[in-house]
Formats: C-alpha cells, structure tokens, sequence
C-alpha cells in the first residue's frame, strides 16, 4: 500500500480553512494517498507551538502550513529558513525531512504577487504608493511582495507602531529608504495612495470589523485583502461600495497551494484545477457568497 502524505495546518481560528479541500483534489489528481490535518490552537488548550510543531515531527507528517499567529513565532524553532522567507521575516510553510530537520519558507509572498498580476495587472503597482494595513506576517509577505512588484512606496500602518517601525527599516535596508515609511495620518496616506492592502485578520471570522477608514476610499484605488474566510470582508464591501477595484484572499490561498503542493511531493498541481476545487469547497462553505 502506497503511504500516506500527511500535511497539517497550524494557526489559531483554522477551522474554516480551505486548504483541506485543495490538497484533497490536488493529492487524488496525482494519484498520492495525501491526507491535509486542520491544527487549530483555539481547540488545543495549553498546546503551545513547539509542542505542536513536534507532535507532527513525531507522527512523520512531511510539513505545514503555518498561519496566524505563528509565521514569525516559528522562525526560531527551525533548523533552516529559505534565503526568501528570511529576508521576508515570516514563514508559511514548514518542509519537514525524514529526519526530523525542518525549513521554512514562505510562499504568502509569491501567492499575493501572482494573485496580484492577475486581478490588477503587473502595471499597477509599478510606482505607485500603496497603504499597507498590519506589520505581522501576511504584511511582510505583502510588503515584499509590493516591491517585487516594483512599487514605489509602501506607506505602512500597524496598531502596534513598532512593529511597523521594524517592517519600514527591513524593507529601507534591502530597497532604499525612499520605498517606504510608516503612516502618520492614515486616511490622508490612504486618499493620497493608489491602492491599500488590508494583511491584519480585521474582518475575518471572529474578528469583525474593518480596520480602513471607509471616506479614505474612492473609485480610483484599487484595494486587496488577505482573507478569505469570509471571502467578502467588511473591507472589500465597502471599497467596491466606492467604485474600487477589489480582490479579495482567495487567489493567494490557491496561488500558495500550488507552491506548498510542489514542495511536499515534487509535483506541479494544476492551477485551474485547483481554482474549480476552491470555487466549489467555497460554495459549499459559503452558499451566500460571490466571487
């Protein structure tokens, strides 16, 4: 009997993920015994990241995505972290070898890119400024994203202003002060940018809200969100509201699966295929929601 793949998923609030059902297709479409495990904290009390990044070493899973909160929180428990996820300063993905050695990576930040490219077009961020809202790990991703995009300045705002104090310094070091700084009014920097980017969990389940000043938005921006659980966040409703052009954090979740996928087994997964097996796991999730 062929052995079975496992892959797990570590984050808190995960329930409503649906990777489960991408790997599913993508590991029957390959004909692998693949099997992806939801590793959600919030129904492991007293379980800490450690325990848990062990427990899958133990039980000889291949690797895991990491999410909220973990993608900088995981960093210091690896054996070696990949030369992009370590200029990026958060991991998504943990490669887990035979022998227990672990690597990360993170492939948030080639997932936002080409999802991206594929909702905007390339061309519009090349020299805009751009608002990003959250410093924690999908932010980094997507500020490094931004600039693989050739942005021209990433005006970023967090709640916690050292923190994006740290983001501003690591992207001016590696790409020139004059890309980027720290918000100081955010409704101005967002009236003044061509696009904002929400990467806080602000609008996700069990976390309501919006966390971009609603009059900032026009129709001429474009505006992005990292979440998909629910597909349509408070944030996106209210720019498409305004007349802006949306994308919501469905095409990163495919775009990342697809590198994740490759790294597991050694096998390119195909994209559309994936694409119809997230627009169907979300039809059942979510019957009420558009996309």
């Amino acid at each position: 009997m062929q052995p079975r793949v496992l892959i797990g998923l570590i984050g808190a609030n995960i329930m409503g993920s649906l990777s489960p059902a991408l790997f599913a297709d993508a590991f029957a479409a390959a004909g692998i015994n693949g099997y992806y495990h939801l590793v959600d904290v919030d129904r492991l009390p007293g379980r800490r990241l450690p325990q848990l990044l062990d427990a899958l070493k133990i039980a000889g899973f291949a690797g895991a995505n990491i999410t909220y909160p973990f993608k900088q929180d995981v960093i210091p428990l690896l054996d070696a972290v990949d030369p992009e996820a370590r200029q990026t300063g958060a991991v998504n993905t943990v490669a887990i070898a035979p022998d227990g050695r672990t690597t990360g990576y993170n492939f948030d930040r080639i997932g936002w890119r080409h999802s991206f490219e594929e909702a905007f077009g390339r061309n519009s961020a090349r020299g805009a400024t751009v608002v990003l809202v959250g410093a924690g790990g999908a932010g980094r991703a997507v500020a490094f994203a931004l600039m693989d995009l050739d942005v021209g300045c990433v005006v970023i705002h967090d709640l916690d202003g050292a923190r994006a104090a740290v983001l501003a310094a690591d992207l001016a070091r590696d790409y020139g002060a004059s890309r980027c700084r720290v918000a100081n009014d955010l409704e101005g920097d967002i009236k003044a940018a061509a696009g904002v980017v929400n990467a806080t969990q602000i609008g996700m389940r069990g976390f309501p809200g919006n966390p971009v000043p609603d009059s900032a938005l026009t129709a001429a921006h474009w505006a992005a969100d990292v979440i998909y659980t629910p597909i349509e966040t408070a944030f996106i409703r209210a720019a498409a509201a305004k007349g802006a052009c949306v994308m919501n954090g469905g095409g990163m979740c495919v775009h990342q699966a697809v590198e994740a996928f490759r790294l597991f087994t050694g096998i390119d997964p195909d994209l559309a295929r994936l694409r119809r097996a997230f627009a169907s796991a979300l039809a059942v999730r979510d019957p009420e929601a558009h996309i």
